[in-house]
């Protein structure tokens, strides 16, 4: 079976057919968030650490790092992005102990990265152009890690799923010229919007088992690209990723976490709930009033989606016995609880 062996400097990572799915946490990332990329330019490094702790602790076991702000005082990224991604890199492998993704477009951060990590780290990524492949490639040659290979070529992005197995085919094939076995590669099919592509879902599904059954890769994406545009977004990703994981995908990059309730909603809603002549004992903290009403937590917790993929590894016999299922439910819910609900659904009613 295909294994893809990610390290640090003290845990292995293992993503492959017959393994859990592999949770990349994708946070720690500037892009659409302009808060982040202002902190970032200034210095300030408060929120990678916060959400590199916090997505390891909710489940991820990768964490994707991406260095990609355009910086006010110096646009241009092939001398802002290096240092920037190696500072990030230090960080957060001093924090946490999972693999890292070295994420960028701008191959001297590749470069940089791949210097300072610890372990064998995964690059993201890269494409079926031809100038992408002949950098990338003989880096990850060099430096003898695993690739994301993004099915996208000269060409652009094809809406014609043959076309973009016939790129990762592309990729595999010219990544063994290297040396670089099909193990080390984790292709990303691209998943489309399903909002914009109404079988984006039944694509996907359709190429990573392609993907695997002809080419012997793990696979990945950007899970939340098929929710783009669309209501209930966690809904939507919650039935997409068991799904995909029983298609044969075997890694994700996404967020694990559910997000904290912001202080300006637990205040809207505490006003709306006095309006309503409801009087709440005194000394309520925010965490029972939010609780209380159904509006999530003031901290941060695993997401929906990671209950979802908990789920389907179970199902999926990647999880022996149920015992992470178990041991999830139990820190989530209390462990009576979550070990009777097992073995209610293993008994029959009689009577």
């Amino acid at each position: 079976m295909t294994r893809t062996v990610l390290e640090s400097a003290t845990k292995t990572v293992t993503i492959g057919f017959d393994e859990p799915f592999c949770v990349i946490g994708e946070r720690i990332n500037p892009t659409g968030r302009k808060k982040l990329a202002a902190e970032l330019e200034a210095g300030d490094y408060s929120t990678v650490e916060r959400d590199a702790v916090a997505q390891v602790a909710c489940g991820a076991t990768v964490l994707d790092v991406n260095a990609g702000v355009v910086y006010n005082s110096n646009p241009n990224p092939n001398e802002t992005e290096p240092p920037l991604m190696t500072a990030i890199l230090e960080l957060v492998q001093g924090l946490v102990d999972v693999p890292l993704c070295i994420d960028s477009s701008v191959p001297a951060a590749l470069e940089a990265g791949l210097k300072v990590t610890k372990g064998r780290p995964l690059v993201n990524s890269v494409t079926g152009e031809e100038e992408r492949m002949d950098f990338v490639l003989p880096l990850i040659a060099k430096y003898n890690v695993p690739v994301v290979a993004i099915s996208n070529d000269d060409t652009g992005i094809s809406e014609d799923p043959d076309v973009r197995f016939a790129v990762a085919k592309k990729i595999v094939e010219r990544a063994a010229d290297y040396g670089i076995p099909a193990h080390d590669i984790v292709v990303d099919p691209l998943v489309m919007p399903i909002g914009a592509m109404a079988t984006a879902g039944k694509q996907v599904f359709t190429l990573v088992r392609r993907l695997r059954d002809e080419l012997g890769v793990n696979t990945t994406c950007g899970a939340s690209n098929i929710s783009f545009g669309l209501p209930n977004r966690h809904g939507i990703n919650n039935a997409f990723l068991p799904m995909a994981a029983a298609a044969g995908m075997t890694s994700a990059i996404m967020n694990p976490l559910a997000l904290p309730v912001p202080q300006a909603k637990i205040a809207e809603k505490k006003a709306e709930v006095e309006a309503a002549g409801i009087i709440l004992p005194d000394g309520m903290d925010d965490e029972t009033f939010v609780t209380l009403f159904g509006m999530g937590s003031t901290q941060y917790r695993p997401g929906k989606e990671m209950e979802a993929i908990r789920a389907a590894n179970m199902l999926l016999d990647n999880d022996p016995h149920g015992a992470e299922w178990i041991r999830f439910n139990s820190a989530n819910q209390g462990a009576g609880g979550a070990a009777g609900g097992r073995r209610g659904g293993r008994n029959r009613r009689r009577g």
